[in-house]
Order: structure tokens, then C-alpha cells, then sequence
């Protein structure tokens, strides 16, 4: 009986995804300054009580990811897959490493954050703002995911298109960010302009080097 009740709820809770996902894309693109709000007022709440009306910001990213993952498969690609090493063959094996790549820009803009606003950076203070960030880092890296598999199509047929896409996406992400810095540290546009920069290149170059790490590594275990 315990096996079927942990059956039942596991079933229930895939198929709520079907409904409460799109409802929190479309919050989270939207209005993200709302969503990365509600974030932090739910991590109040009950741990049953939370993300009620929503998928929890970590779950959304990752569910977001696999569907990028899923995506790729429709796109022609002069990436040869079988130069992926063998530890990433597996789907679930490729979504922990997307999910760790990925999760770098939340994990920046969130450090960033608490050193601005002189908080220690611990566990229990860093948890809020990456949550937070979740919500508006999920919508980001499915358009990212598309720029790239149009700038991975044969012969550069879509690599205008890409190109624009990527572009947008930044955009997009970039006046989120700096309308969360001007509100939470109360400065001006021109140094949350400059903390969202700093924190994006950083993560943008951790992500690079992680990417990087992994391949190298994978390929010497595999």
C-alpha cells in the first residue's frame, strides 16, 4: 500500500507539471521581477505550503533544460554526437551536466548580490536570491538553447537567426537583472547596468571553463 501511495502522489505530481509549468513560464517571462518576489516570499511559507500555484524555481529550470534537451533532437546539427564522451550518452547524465553549467548564472547573479549587499555567503543566505533566480534563469537558457541549435545548423542557414535570438535573450535577461539590482541594492540603473555585466561575464566564463572541465575529464574516464 505504501508502494501504490508513493505511486499515486508520483503520478499526480507529473501531471500537475502539465498545467503548472506553462503557468510559471508565462509569470516568469512576463513579469520575472514579480516571480523572483514571490520566490523569496514562499521560501517563508511551510515546506508543503510552497510554490503552490507554481513549480518550485530548481525544478522549473531543470524541467526547462530537459525540454531544450528534448528540442535539439529536431534540429540538424554539424555536431557529430558520438564526440560527446561516453559518461554523457546517457539523457539524465546530460541533463545534471546542463544543469550544472546552467545553474552557474543563477549561482552568479546571486553571489553577487549578497557581496554587494555585504551579507556572509553561506548556505542559508545564498538559498533566496538563487531561487529568486530560477525563475528568470529558465526562460534564458531555453532561448539560449535555441540560438545555439540554429547556430549549429549545417551549412550556417540559421546562424543569422541564431545569432538574433541569442542577442534577444541577452537583452531580455540582461534589463530583468538590472531592474532586480536597482531594487534590491537601491542604486542607480548605470551600477546595476555594471553589477549585471560583471556577474554575466563571470558566469558566462565559469560555464566555458565548466563545459570545458567536463569534456576533458569525461573523455580521459571514458
Amino acid at each position: 500500500m505504501k508502494i501504490l501511495k508513493s505511486l499515486e502522489e508520483l503520478l499526480y505530481e507529473l501531471v500537475s507539471w502539465l498545467v503548472f509549468y506553462p503557468i510559471t513560464m508565462w509569470r516568469s517571462v512576463r513579469r520575472p521581477l514579480h516571480m523572483m518576489r514571490y520566490a523569496d516570499l514562499e521560501l517563508s511559507d511551510r515546506p508543503e505550503s510552497q510554490y503552490d500555484d507554481t513549480l518550485s524555481p530548481p525544478l522549473f529550470l531543470l524541467i526547462t533544460l530537459l525540454l531544450s534537451q528534448g528540442l535539439s533532437t529536431a534540429f540538424p546539427t554539424v555536431y557529430d554526437p558520438s564526440e560527446l564522451p561516453k559518461a554523457l550518452e546517457s539523457g539524465s547524465n546530460l541533463l545534471i551536466a546542463r544543469g550544472v553549467i546552467f545553474g552557474i548564472y543563477p549561482l552568479c547573479m546571486s553571489v553577487v548580490l549578497l557581496r554587494r549587499k555585504s551579507v556572509p555567503l553561506t548556505r542559508a543566505s545564498l538559498r533566496p536570491p538563487f531561487f529568486s533566480q530560477c525563475f528568470v534563469a529558465a526562460p534564458f537558457v531555453f532561448v539560449v538553447g535555441l540560438a545555439f541549435d540554429l547556430l549549429f545548423m549545417p551549412g550556417g542557414q540559421g546562424a543569422a537567426a541564431g545569432a538574433v535570438v541569442i542577442l534577444l535573450a541577452i537583452l531580455w535577461y540582461g534589463q530583468a537583472q538590472v531592474r532586480w539590482f536597482v531594487q534590491d541594492l537601491s542604486i542607480g540603473a548605470g551600477r546595476a547596468c555594471l553589477a549585471f555585466a560583471s556577474a554575466f561575464l563571470a558566469a558566462t566564463l565559469a560555464a566555458a571553463f565548466v563545459t570545458i572541465l567536463l569534456g576533458v575529464e569525461l573523455k580521459t574516464w571514458s
